[in-house]
């Protein structure tokens, strides 16, 4: 049984304009029927848990798309399915969790810096990195 766009919406918790934006971007598919309605595959409803997963872990909408491309288009993803998608992001989340309990740690030495010396800020310029790029200012990039 195909599902209509309100349906989508309702037992996916996103609204109809987030199912047509995802369409747009090519995460999800949809068909139109006789009288030009979307019409939707029941699977479209894992497609859009894992969407909705994704975000929150923090990837955007293009890491999103570049890892839903492993998935299988004719059929609802399975556990296998997922578990080979999701190994993709293991090493990216190992980083952000890297940087966010350096972060952590190094909260306490901010304590009256104010950011007013990037010089020995050990968050931004860890072992003053950039003072091997000469003086003057520099544009600071997260790496």
């Amino acid at each position: 049984m195909e599902l209509t766009v309100g349906d989508v919406a309702h037992r996916s918790g996103v609204s109809v304009a987030t199912l047509h934006f995802y369409e747009q971007k090519g995460l999800i598919l949809s068909r139109r029927n006789a009288g030009n309605q979307r019409r939707y595959e029941r699977s479209v409803l894992r497609r859009v848990a894992i969407i909705k997963t994704a975000q929150q872990l923090g990837f955007t909408l293009a890491d999103i798309y570049l890892s839903m491309e492993s998935l299988p288009t004719s059929k609802t993803p399975t556990k296998k399915d997922w578990l080979a998608m999701s190994k993709q992001w293991q090493h990216e989340l190992d980083n952000r969790i890297a940087k966010l309990e350096k972060l952590r740690d190094n909260l306490g030495e901010c304590i009256g810096c104010g950011c007013l010396s990037l010089q020995s800020c050990k968050l931004r310029n860890p072992d003053d990195t950039l003072a091997q790029q000469g003086s003057g200012a520099f544009e600071l990039k997260d790496e």
